[in-house]
């Protein structure tokens, strides 16, 4: 028990978003423990779940940064995707076992982008069985597990593009790559295999890497490894207002700074809608609504405020 409390002794509060290039075979929220743990943070969360199998952003948020996960979970996503063609697995990818196969016909690339253009824009998806929605009480993959199928209700996504990158013959079976960009909650085991249906075979997915999520792209991610080696992994972490660049700022006098802090609203000359929320030392303190020029508070970052007017004092 002694031991336990050190340990918990050990962690602070830290707070900003680090840029974790997860690797494949652990789950999302493994990663995020395992980061959590080399910064000794005492709170963590993530956005935009990756399955085990898949690679790539994903955006781990700590402190008060963990306030942004709901403003950035609808963001828009790009991967790239590997395709196996000429089988089917149960889960949609090569994590499941093979269902079905069927041969791949010849086809050439206009054919390839083709059948992606005929998937761009507005379409339905319905949720696969093996995924981590709920169906009373319970999530799909459990009773996929089980043997159970359930009634799924389609979905409207948006794959703003889906383009063709490369085909491998040298390899049986051949596979295919796309570049995806999409909105959330688009299942890309799904398109691929309706992709692959408008080309007259069957397919799934192979590997999947995440290269951009929201205002974020690959260019700043850190891998475990390269954390594990870091003296300093706080090193790497961004401010969290750093994921809310593409909402307006406002910038507070004193008495409005004040009156937000102890609840009350501020009258601003702005448009509507969740604004950026700044001091008159430009330090961030969190996101507001304004409504007929009335500023009320959504969310203010009060710890890692004051620890950013602590830092701004002891550097004057």
């Amino acid at each position: 028990m002694g031991r336990r409390g050190s340990r918990k002794q050990d962690f602070t509060d830290v707070h900003g978003i680090l840029l974790l290039n997860k690797p494949g075979g652990i789950t999302s929220n493994q990663a995020l423990q395992k980061v959590r743990h080399l910064l000794k943070a005492n709170k963590a969360g993530h956005t935009g779940n990756l399955d085990p199998m898949a690679t790539g952003l994903l955006p781990c948020c700590f402190g008060d940064a963990t306030k942004v996960a709901d403003l950035m979970i609808n963001a828009d996503k790009t991967y790239v995707a590997t395709a196996v063609l000429g089988a089917r697995t149960d889960t949609g990818d090569a994590t499941g076992r093979i269902e079905m196969e069927k041969s791949v016909p010849d086809f050439n690339v206009r054919q390839i982008q083709q059948a992606c253009d005929e998937l761009t824009g507005e379409i339905y998806q319905t949720p696969p069985m093996y995924s981590a929605l709920h169906h009373q009480g319970r999530r799909l993959y459990e009773l996929a597990r089980e043997g159970k199928k359930v009634h799924r209700t389609a979905r409207k996504v948006h794959i703003h593009a889906f383009d063709y990158i490369s085909i491998n013959t040298d390899i049986r079976p051949m596979t295919v790559t796309f570049q995806i960009h999409c909105s959330k909650g688009t299942y890309i085991r799904i398109l691929i295999e309706d992709w692959a249906e408008k080309m007259d075979t069957l397919a799934h997915l192979n590997a999947l890497h995440r290269t951009q999520s929201g205002v974020f792209d690959g260019a700043d991610m850190q891998s475990l490894t390269q954390l594990q080696q870091s003296d300093c992994p706080q090193q790497f972490l961004l401010p969290a207002d750093a994921a809310l660049i593409e909402y307006p700022k406002i910038s507070l006098n004193p008495q409005q700074a004040q009156d937000l802090i102890h609840g009350k609203q501020a009258a601003v000359a702005c448009g509507n809608g969740m604004h950026r929320l700044y001091d008159v030392d430009g330090l961030f303190m969190g996101m507001g609504k304004v409504f007929n020029k009335s500023l009320r508070v959504h969310k203010l970052f009060m710890k890692s405020y004051q620890q950013s007017q602590n830092a701004d004092q002891i550097e004057r």
